[in-house]
């Protein structure tokens, strides 16, 4: 019996066929999106020493909208995330969509992340 692979399988093959050739740096850290039905996640990551530089997501203190599971809720999430990038010295990124496609809420965080001052 041949079974079909789920959506998460095979969105983890494909972020694994794309960070196969991405690498963040101190001065360029990766900035990686993760997003569930409810929920959307961005880190800022230094891959040389496998640290965390900075992170916003929708359940954070600060976050204070309703709805969290709209392009407004992953906006926010990304000038959050430029905010506390720039708070630390970072502008320049490598952006990680983690294997979603770069449409809807992936690109609502991206553009608002780049309006909000982060070049990639």
């Amino acid at each position: 019996m041949i079974t079909k692979p789920n959506k998460n399988s095979v969105r983890k093959k494909r972020h694994m066929r794309v960070r196969k050739n991405m690498f963040g740096t101190a001065e360029r850290p990766r900035l990686n999106v993760f997003r569930s039905n409810k929920h959307i996640y961005a880190q800022l990551i230094d891959d040389l020493n496998s640290k965390t530089l900075a992170s916003a997501s929708t359940v954070d203190k600060e976050f204070n909208l309703d709805s969290t599971g709209n392009l407004e809720a992953a906006a926010k999430v990304g000038q959050l995330l430029a905010t506390r990038a720039q708070e630390n010295g970072h502008t320049n990124i490598v952006f990680d969509r983690g294997g979603y496609l770069y449409h809807g809420r992936v690109k609502a965080l991206a553009d608002a992340a780049r309006e909000a001052g982060l070049e990639f």
